[in-house]
C-alpha cells in the first residue's frame, strides 16, 4: 500500500520492538538513523494534543548521499529520507517509507533520477524485510 510519494506496510507487534526492527532492516541496507522525531510527544508537549505513538526517522545511505551531493549541491534540501513508524491500535504498526522517486525527480539530472531507483530498491528491501 502506499501512496504517490511513499509506500507502507503493516507490522504486528510491540511498537518498541518495530522501530527496533525498522532501524536494524535499515542498518541492513546501509542507512543510519541520523535523526528521530516523536511527533506525538511534540504535539502534547506543544498544542497539548494526545496521540498515537508517530515517530519519524530521517534515514541516510551515506554512499547514496554522497553521490546525490556531488551531482547537485543543493540537494540536501531533500535529503534524508523519511521512514514513518506510527502506532494503528490493536498491536498493528504501520510503517511507511518515503518513496524518493517524486522527490528526486525535481531534479533535472538523469544520474540523480537514476540514484532516486536505486535508493527506493533499497527503501523496498526494508519494507519486504519488515514483512518476512
Amino acid at each position: 500500500m502506499g501512496t504517490r510519494y511513499g509506500f507502507t506496510t503493516t507490522v504486528t507487534g510491540d511498537f518498541e520492538q518495530v522501530v527496533d526492527r525498522v532501524t536494524q532492516a535499515l542498518k541492513n541496507e546501509s542507512f543510519g538513523v541520523l535523526t528521530t522525531i516523536d511527533a506525538a510527544a511534540t504535539l502534547k508537549a506543544k498544542l497539548g494534543v494526545d496521540m498515537p505513538r508517530y515517530l519519524i526517522l530521517g534515514a541516510c545511505n551515506p554512499g547514496f548521499a554522497h553521490r546525490a551531493l556531488q551531482a547537485d549541491p543543493d540537494i540536501g534540501l531533500l535529503l534524508p529520507c523519511n521512514v514513518v513508524v506510527r502506532d494503528a491500535g490493536g498491536g498493528r504498526v504501520v510503517v511507511g517509507f518515503m518513496d524518493p522517486l517524486p522527490v528526486l525527480g525535481l531534479v533535472d539530472a538523469p544520474q540523480v533520477q537514476e540514484l532516486g531507483a536505486q535508493v527506493r530498491d533499497a527503501l523496498q528491501r526494508v519494507c519486504e524485510a519488515l514483512q518476512a
